[in-house]
């Protein structure tokens, strides 16, 4: 097979359109999934082989009923976090499952490596919102945990509107997120560990610098 007989426009736009959509796993899990079923049901996204079921009527009932429990447990301070110990490797699986579910005419080998990436995606994401809510628990002490869960689900609506829709512009903005995720998430592991390298040592007291006795004596 030749390298471009499977990059079409088709297979293009589906890849842009799966890791917009793991993106936004990242923010809340089932909401791209969710909105990935409803494009799927009226006929605006194309699914997958294998992933039919995602359009079901079933399947559209539990993803907004797991959809409206997440978003509400999520505004609770104090439990969110405790979500996000289980939320974290449910994105990652979700992200997964999303970009699985939408990547088309991609021979086997190509489209599992796309998934995998989009799984990475939706746990960079996630790394954010974690670190993000932990900073506002610290300073806060969760009471603005709800505006920063508010965010969140703005956050994965709209990149899932723009995955599905607008699919190449969701591609750009989830690198350039990503980028500006890693550059932040680098400087507050390496930066304070640099600043700790560098820092002189304190000096104990009394072991300055001798000091002149004043006049002649």
């Amino acid at each position: 097979m030749q390298p471009d007989a499977f990059l079409t426009s088709d297979a293009l736009l589906g890849v842009a359109i799966g890791l917009g959509l793991a993106a936004a796993a990242g923010f809340r899990v089932f909401v791209p999934l969710l909105a990935a079923a409803i494009s799927a049901k009226a006929g605006v996204l194309e699914l997958s082989a294998g992933f039919a079921w995602l359009a079901t009527t079933p399947a559209l009932a539990a993803l907004a009923i797991a959809t409206l429990l997440e978003i509400g447990a999520y505004a609770v301070p104090w439990i969110d976090q405790l979500l996000d110990v289980i939320a974290t490797p449910t994105a990652l699986l979700a992200g997964m499952i999303a970009a699985a579910s939408v990547v088309v005419d991609l021979p086997p080998l190509v489209k599992w490596s796309v998934v995998l990436i989009a799984g990475g995606a939706a746990g960079i994401t996630q790394g954010a919102s974690v670190l993000t809510r932990f900073k506002s628990t610290t300073l806060t002490g969760g009471v603005g945990n709800p505006m920063v869960s508010t965010m969140e689900l703005i956050g994965a609506v709209m990149t899932s509107v723009l995955a599905i829709f607008l699919p190449l512009v969701a591609l750009l903005a989830v690198v350039l997120m990503l980028v500006l995720v890693t550059r932040k998430v680098g400087r507050l592991a390496f930066g304070r560990r640099a600043a700790r390298v560098i820092a002189p040592p304190s000096l104990p007291p009394g072991s300055g610098p001798p000091r002149l006795p004043r006049g002649g004596r």
